[in-house]
């Protein structure tokens, strides 16, 4: 297949969210990591830094293009030439919601398929709001993200 989507907010972007980029990077000719604006979440982190991490975290994977988005997330897929929607799931609890999002996503573009991915087992636990959780509290964060997310969490957390 030739072009994927993963979105997400990305704040910030965690080894799980790697993991499942990079697999999905043997699987598609290109994946669009689609970073949402998504300012009602309140994130840690501005778009253009949360950009840039990514941007940082997955230098090593050359068919991955970073790209910002603040629009429905299927008119973001068909402006780039998407036919699938990349969604993770952690956790049985996750499989709600995404199945909701993803009938809600082919009833508004059929032609734009959602494909579920599981991290691998050492990051099935992981996820953003906990690693900024756990940073928050002084807690060391290095395990569930790259070292440069460390150190702009610490940074932040600090500044």
């Amino acid at each position: 297949m030739p072009v994927a989507i993963y979105p997400g907010t990305f704040d910030p972007i965690t080894n799980g969210h790697s993991d499942l980029i990079a697999r999905a990077s043997k699987l598609f000719d290109k994946v669009v990591v689609a970073i949402a604006a998504n300012p009602g979440k309140s994130p840690r982190f501005t778009l253009a830094e949360r950009v840039d991490l990514a941007t940082q975290v997955l230098s090593h994977l050359g068919n991955i293009e970073i790209r910002e988005f603040d629009s429905l997330l299927v008119n973001f897929a068909r402006e780039c030439d998407a036919g699938v929607i990349l969604r993770g799931l952690r956790a049985v609890s996750d499989f709600e919601y995404e199945f909701q999002l993803a009938g809600m996503n082919r009833r508004l573009a059929p032609e734009v398929e959602t494909m579920f991915l599981t991290p691998a087992e050492q990051f099935s636990y992981i996820s953003s709001s906990l690693v900024r959780e756990i940073a928050a509290l002084g807690g060391d964060v290095s395990e569930f993200v790259h070292p440069a997310v460390a150190t702009a969490l610490k940074n932040r957390l600090q500044g």
